[in-house]
């Protein structure tokens, strides 16, 4: 088990090393947890942070620490924290922090680097750090006068936790941290996005007071914004149906008569039927990243009401009307200003279409993935929470799991990187101990950040991983057969996943037939400790999902 974090013991009244300034301004800014892997050029600020009042979450690869401030930072809405040194401790971090600028999570990176006086010349392990992190977060910036360390400290926190969110970096360069300054670190202070002008919401509500048959499309800016209330609120009052990207899952209840499923596959997704009949989309919180317009708007001729915390996206599939600012406020105005509600069963018709698990044979072995999916869904509690990894297994969480509260299914879908669950498994559990915590990955992914298995179990974290195997890369082999009516270069070789999680520590478990599926993960789930489950899966069920969204049409 983790031992007891002792409290901060600096002098508040004498001057101080940038390196304790530096983790004084994190502490200022609520920061509970680090996560990263300590090297010689950081020594300094290791050494502040180890007297201070922070958890450090020594991983297993930089990577990996950069995933758990993501999905930290996407559950706990406040900026993760990830560090590393300088080199190939700065460029392990880059795949974690890109992920985080596409999936608009808060998160500041810590790098540190050489000496001021290395930096014009060539020197051991010197990269210009800086230009690296630029191109993939929202500000990137190094610490070059001490007494500017409270400000850039305050303002990476600001600005990683401003709409839209995402990751910032700050470079700490050694001999920078080894000085001393009389500046003390700044307070936060909260903001709230500004209301949307009256006239524009006015003219909200008549166009959709009007629509016959409008769609809602529910993506993460709702999560983000603490908007899914106001969501629910809006979706009682007009009775109008709603749609979710893979990162907006459960923002709706999946339960609720107006929800209709999850959107995403760029290849008529089953739910375009009901955007190819609608009047108007109504889209809250949506990230074109998520989701391209043109899939859902193809001829560009849809009337759309963007309403979000900024301004949407130049795209010609994607003009309208747009509502800029509060979001939760946006929607209540405009629920309080609906002349009726519009009729659910047009809703209930898609929905109805759009479920098609019938379509989908449960039993045999190697196990079907809905069948997977089924179980988890019978399973987990409303709040227990699934990490994603990134494979054909996310295409059939997506569609089947259905969560009735946001954040229970953590996807990451706009970079959508391999080897994101265990790692995001950790921080679930760092952050909510007391809920079931089950990180999803295929085997591909799963070797991507094995390492991180060592991190949870040493630091006692009762997280569950479940693997879909099938020995290769299912998803990619999924598109080849699509376009090419065969399979290459996706097929690799295993170890035994159960002997493996057990050199780990781990409780091992393989389900040896289709009828142990529910009983094992149930015991993996209450008997205590961390666990591994091997799920051979059967992937050709992915063509069959293919054709049987290829075959839905429009209800008339």
């Amino acid at each position: 088990m983790r031992a007891a974090r002792k409290g901060p013991v600096f002098c508040y009244n004498v001057r101080m090393k940038v390196s304790e300034l530096f983790v004084r301004s994190l502490e200022a800014e609520g920061v509970r947890h680090v996560f990263g892997i300590p090297g010689e050029e950081n020594l300094e600020f290791m050494n502040s942070l180890s007297s201070s009042g922070i958890e450090f979450i020594l991983t297993r690869d930089e990577r990996g620490a950069a995933f758990m401030a993501n999905v930290y930072g996407r559950l706990s809405g406040r900026p993760g924290v990830c560090l590393s040194t300088l080199g190939p401790g700065a460029t392990n971090l880059i795949t974690g922090v890109a992920d985080a600028a596409l999936d608009f999570a808060p998160m500041v990176a810590v790098t540190a680097q050489v000496a001021l006086s290395r930096i014009h010349k060539e020197s051991h392990q010197y990269i210009d750090v800086l230009s690296l992190f630029r191109p993939v977060t929202k500000w990137s910036t190094r610490v070059v006068i001490p007494a500017t360390v409270p400000e850039i400290v305050r303002k990476a926190f600001k600005v990683s936790a401003t709409e839209k969110k995402g990751p910032v970096h700050i470079e700490l360069p050694e001999d920078i941290a080894l000085m001393h300054t009389d500046a003390r670190p700044l307070q936060p202070q909260e903001s709230a996005p500004p209301a949307p002008p009256a006239a524009v919401l006015d003219e909200a509500a008549r166009l959709i007071n009007e629509a016959e048959s409008p769609i809602i499309i529910a993506g993460n800016g709702v999560v983000r914004s603490g908007a899914s209330a106001a969501l629910r609120r809006f979706v009682q009052r007009s009775l109008i149906g709603v749609t979710t990207t893979f990162m907006g899952m459960g923002v709706v209840d999946s339960r609720d008569e107006c929800f209709i499923s999850t959107v995403g596959l760029q290849s008529r997704d089953y739910i375009s039927c009901g955007f190819e009949r609608s009047d108007l989309i109504i889209t809250v919180g949506y990230d074109p990243v998520e989701f391209h317009p043109e899939y859902w708007n193809p001829g560009g001729g849809k009337r759309i009401i963007h309403i979000n915390t900024t301004g949407a996206e130049v795209d010609s599939s994607y003009c309208g009307l747009e509502i800029i600012g509060d979001i939760a406020g946006s929607l209540d105005y405009l629920a309080e200003n609906l002349a009726a509600p519009k009729d659910p069963s047009y809703y209930g018709t898609l929905r109805e279409l759009v479920i098609c698990e019938e379509d989908f044979p449960e039993d045999g072995y190697p196990l079907k993935p809905i069948r997977i999916v089924k179980a988890l869904r019978n399973l987990l509690a409303e709040d227990d929470i699934v990490v994603s990894d990134v494979g054909a297994h996310k295409i059939w969480l997506a569609r089947f799991l259905r969560p009735s509260m946001e954040n229970t299914v953590i996807i990451s879908n706009g970079l959508a990187s391999m080897g994101i669950s265990i790692p995001g498994a950790v921080a679930a559990k760092l952050l909510y101990p007391g809920r079931n915590v089950i990180a999803v990955a295929g085997d591909g992914g799963l070797m991507m950040s094995l390492g991180e298995l060592e991190t949870a179990k040493r630091l006692g974290l009762d997280i569950v991983v479940l693997v879909f195997n099938d020995g290769g890369l299912g998803l990619i082999e999924w598109k080849e057969r699509m376009s090419y009516n065969r399979e290459f270069f996706t097929r690799f070789g295993s170890p035994d996943w159960v002997r493996l999680a057990e050199g780990f520590g781990f409780r091992g478990y393989r389900v040896g037939s289709d009828d142990r599926l529910e009983a094992v993960i149930g015991e993996a789930l209450s008997a205590g400790g961390p666990a591994l489950i091997d799920c051979p899966v059967d992937y050709s069920e992915n063509l069959r999902l293919t054709g049987v969204l290829g075959r839905l049409i429009c209800p008339m």
